[in-house]
């Protein structure tokens, strides 16, 4: 089983960036693509951004395409998410994910393992 730990959240102003990562507890991490949602106060969760097992391939909801950046360096088993040009409505709570198989993923139903999720507040 795949425990993940996220980390980087954190309070920032709108037009900020701030970078979140996503360790994994295992070397199979690279069998996974990942992906990263999140979920604002009374919303539901939704996707962001996703990369495959090897980092070629990335998808990202077109709220964020443009300004957040999805990346993974496999021999730290860690995935990341940059985020440039915050706005207020970024501020939710973000999770990573590893996908059931090694493609990108969009639907929570194709993700098998979650994290704690990490706060991010961004103020006007």
């Amino acid at each position: 089983q795949v425990q993940l730990v996220e980390s980087g959240g954190g309070w920032v102003q709108a037009g900020d960036s701030l970078r979140l990562s996503c360790t994994a507890s295992e070397r199979a991490f690279s069998n996974h693509g990942m992906g990263w949602f999140r979920q604002a106060p009374g919303k539901e969760r939704e996707f962001v951004a996703t990369i495959n097992y090897n980092g070629v391939t990335t998808h990202y909801a077109p709220s964020v395409k443009g300004r957040f950046s999805i990346s993974r360096d496999n021999a730290k088993n860690t995935v990341y998410l940059q985020m440039d040009k915050m706005q207020p409505a970024d501020a939710a709570v973000y999770y990573c994910a590893a996908s059931k198989g090694p493609a990108i993923a969009t639907l929570e139903v194709n993700f098998a393992y979650w994290g704690q999720g990490t706060q991010v507040t961004v103020s006007s």
